[in-house]
């Protein structure tokens, strides 16, 4: 399980995200293959991202997906800074807090929600999805956000630092707190 296996000291790794921001610039000029280029190289920590946001599976899916459709329709208006990810995790950002603000609800949905697709293993069993889930429920938004940006997808502290545009230490200490928060409620559990 990837989680718990992040709980223990070893992450999940994958290649950094990478991509040319001039992608952006092509999507403004409705070029499908630089869309379907960035939807490759951002897909999974863009949605773990989200979902670190709003703890529910579905939201995040349909929060993910109007995320899309406002790259693609204001990928036309972006001003190349070197920070494409901080553009496209804002809207996102953006985008959650508005549909919070529109539901005026906490996500409360039943586990299966969250497993529905298989966002965790297919392996894992129901038991273990309400552990995650009640586990990743004693997160804040920021301890939670980036600890399944590193675990989910595999990015380095100084690269979510760089795309949540926040200090590097701050990454760190969050990234840490919400580990022995979480290690702490298994400690107590398996006491």
């Amino acid at each position: 399980m990837i989680l718990f296996s992040v709980i223990n000291g070893s992450p999940q790794k994958r290649a950094p995200i990478k991509f040319d921001e001039s992608l952006i610039a092509r999507i403004g000029m409705d070029d499908e293959e630089a869309f379907l280029e960035l939807y490759q190289s951002i897909n999974q920590p863009l949605f773990a991202f989200i979902l670190g946001l709003v703890a529910d599976f579905h939201e995040a899916e349909d929060i993910l997906q109007e995320t899309y459709l406002k790259i693609r329709a204001a990928a036309h208006l972006y001003q190349p800074q070197g920070k494409p990810m901080a553009w496209i995790f804002t809207i996102a950002r953006n985008l959650a807090r508005m549909h919070f603000r529109q539901s005026q609800r906490v996500a409360d949905e039943s586990i299966e929600d969250i497993d529905a697709e298989g966002f965790f293993s297919s392996e894992m069993d129901h038991q273990d999805r309400i552990v995650m889930k009640n586990l990743l429920e004693k997160l804040d938004e920021d301890e939670r956000t980036i600890i399944l940006l590193h675990a989910v997808s595999g990015y380095k502290h100084r690269e979510i630092a760089q795309y949540l545009e926040k200090p590097i230490s701050t990454v760190l200490s969050r990234y840490n707190r919400g580990i022995k928060k979480l290690r702490k409620i298994l400690e107590q559990a398996a006491a």
